[in-house]
């Protein structure tokens, strides 16, 4: 996809200033403050690769863990350590950077990566979701239907809708004239900041963007509200206390990832954003963008006994070769 953005600056070149990049503000404060977010995001990244990281070696290497729950789960640490890379590592520049500029082409690179591995999020959401439900309501049939090549055709699918989704609304949102100002009131290239950075107006592409990140939101959500209400059903049916703990243990981890994933989507893309404040926004984005990928990993770590029984053995190899 890289072809797609070697020049996106628009084609109109009427204006008397064409943008050719763009200030991103990031957070207000002053030098010290800005030292600070540095090394407290740095700390927070470098524990995102980490944490993901070490779930991704701890299920390729331990055999306990080759079951579709694990690769799914693999896949997602994966998807997270990109995710947090999309926008992290240009946050760090920006804050030490005394411009705080990003190219124009830079810009919508950023923005087509961040929603469409938002998108992809979203769907390995819904997916772990329906291997829990099949898992647990539906025991018996678990083995023959979500087999290793089914497993591997719903991971391919969440991947290539999710970056199949966006390169043409984000191409027509890219060829808008942007004649100036320049700052962006955030620390990445999102929707709102850049149409209204637009010269003209384009409701009928912004309708298609909003429609389009509604509709994965909300069909995903309501997947996953589903499968859950009937799982919760399922687990109550359960006759023994230790069933019922042991189903619970399993999907609680999922079920908060999706909460505080989803709670902080939705109240950016969903409801109007008009009365946020931008300082919010920008909290919001944080939350979902940067502090979720650092808390997945210890909440299904955490929560999980045969992860943690494998993070140990990871942990346990790593001072036997640095004894060694």
């Amino acid at each position: 996809m890289s072809f797609f953005f070697i020049d996106l600056r628009p084609m109109n070149r009427s204006a008397t200033h064409v943008v050719t990049d763009f200030i991103l503000l990031g957070f207000p404060g002053c030098w010290k403050i800005q030292i600070f977010l540095f090394s407290l995001f740095l700390v927070i990244y470098l524990l995102t690769l980490l944490g993901n990281g070490a779930i991704i070696y701890a299920v390729r290497c331990n055999p306990r863990l080759h079951t579709p729950m694990y690769f799914l789960l693999g896949n997602f640490a994966f998807l997270e350590i990109w995710y947090v890379s999309s926008t992290v590592p240009n946050m760090l520049a920006n804050i030490l950077s005394k411009t705080k500029a990003i190219s124009f082409s830079g810009c919508f690179l950023q923005f087509y990566f961040f929603f469409s591995l938002g998108t992809s999020e979203c769907l390995f959401l819904a997916v772990m979701a329906y291997d829990r439900y099949l898992a647990i309501c539906h025991p018996l049939q678990y083995p023959v239907i979500m087999t290793g090549r089914f497993c591997g055709k719903l991971v391919s699918f969440c991947w290539l809708i999710g970056f199949l989704g966006y390169p043409i609304p984000i191409f027509f949102i890219s060829q808008l004239p942007f004649c100036g100002p320049n700052i962006i009131d955030h620390f990445l290239c999102d929707m709102d900041p850049l149409m209204a950075l637009s010269c003209a107006p384009a409701p009928i592409t912004e309708c298609i963007f909003y429609t389009q990140s509604s509709l994965v939101l909300f069909f995903t959500s309501i997947y996953i509200l589903r499968s859950y209400i009937l799982l919760l059903r399922a687990v109550f049916q359960v006759p023994s206390a230790a069933g019922r703990r042991k189903a619970f243990s399993t999907c609680g981890s999922h079920l908060v990832v999706v909460s505080l994933f989803y709670g902080t989507v939705m109240v950016m893309y969903v409801s109007p954003t008009y009365g946020i404040q931008t300082l919010w926004q920008k909290i919001l984005t944080l939350v979902y963008s940067v502090m979720t990928p650092l808390f997945n990993p210890l909440i299904y770590s955490l929560r999980n006994k045969d992860m943690k029984l494998a993070l140990r053995n990871v942990l346990f190899r790593m001072r036997v070769r640095q004894n060694s």
